[in-house]
């Protein structure tokens, strides 16, 4: 008879979290499951301290720090020495020390361990994870993640450091879709097609795996979200807090920061994060439908009015 697998529990059923939990069931885990909207999910249970009485490895997907800790607090009562908590998160790192001190009072371990990878990665099991903490507690959890990763880099052993990695990959995700949106306002602006642009960028040294996932998207206006806009405006807010704390000006985060904040006052929250776009003509204007940036688009047609970042709008 088959040896039965171990009970996981997951919190959090968002993009990544529901696809997370998918994963595990396929890989033949004993999946429970809790999130704070219910959802249609099998072993869906009625909060996540019951999810701790039933589970003793616990996944932790929501959407920023303060509701990890809410999350933490409410486990408590039901943690122990058994158990062993992993935060998917991306937070602040003090709040990763300060979810390890609630853990650390019942003797459970905590891993830090955000993750990077969308939502088709997470489907495909192929989200990689950067995890900080005590060799004993990653071997322990290892198994688990690896039914939804591709990789997993030990990144320390101090609570924290894997979230400030997280923090400082994600400024650069951000801040590259930005420069693509202003780069392509540019040529459009110009007269030249955005699928001459993809021509040449194709061939161009800063051509990357984010330029390749959001570039094409970001040109027909496809911005249904991978990740949210909403969420990547607070990661880059925590990226300006680690800088002021570590006494560094970060004027890309700053500036890029602000092109958030104009889509979240646009409207733009729940869309994928490449909907800075919208704040150019260009998105929605070439039927462009490609898997590789050297596909060339049509023509774009005649012009609409421009908007500037920050309201407003002038003739092309």
């Amino acid at each position: 008879m088959p040896v039965k697998k171990q009970a996981i529990g997951v919190i959090g059923l968002g993009i990544i979290g529901s696809r997370v939990a998918a994963n595990l069931r396929r890989a033949g885990y004993d999946v429970w499951v809790w999130s704070r909207s219910p959802k249609s999910e099998p072993n869906f249970l009625s909060s996540a301290a019951e999810v701790a009485e039933t589970a003793d490895l616990l996944l932790v997907f929501v959407s920023d720090g303060p509701a990890l800790i809410e999350v933490m607090r409410s486990m408590a009562p039901a943690l122990a020495a058994r158990h062993l908590i992993v935060n998917h998160s991306t937070i602040a790192p003090e709040e990763a020390r300060q979810a390890s001190e609630i853990a650390a009072a019942s003797s459970a371990g905590f891993l830090d361990a955000p993750f990077t990878g969308s939502r088709d990665a997470a489907a495909a099991g192929q989200l990689v994870y950067y995890v900080s903490g005590t060799s004993e507690w990653i071997e322990r959890a290892r198994p688990v993640l690896s039914a939804s990763a591709k990789s997993i880099i030990e990144i320390g052993s101090e609570i924290g450091q894997a979230s400030l990695v997280k923090i400082a990959t994600n400024l650069i995700a951000a801040a590259t879709v930005e420069a693509l949106a202003e780069a392509v306002a540019l040529v459009d602006a110009n007269g030249i097609s955005s699928g001459k642009f993809l021509e040449a960028f194709a061939e161009h040294g800063t051509r990357s795996g984010i330029a390749d996932m959001k570039l094409p998207g970001m040109i027909t206006g496809d911005f249904e979200p991978r990740f949210a806009l909403k969420h990547m405006f607070k990661d880059i807010q925590l990226a300006l807090q680690a800088g002021q704390a570590a006494d560094i000006d970060l004027p890309a985060a700053a500036a890029t920061a602000g092109a958030l904040m104009a889509g979240i006052q646009r409207g733009w929250a729940d869309l994928d994060f490449s909907a800075v776009a919208q704040h150019y003509a260009f998105p929605g204007r070439e039927p462009l439908v490609t898997n590789a940036l050297a596909s060339a688009a049509g023509d774009p047609g005649p012009k609409p009015k421009r908007f500037s970042l920050f309201g407003g709008t002038r003739e092309p």
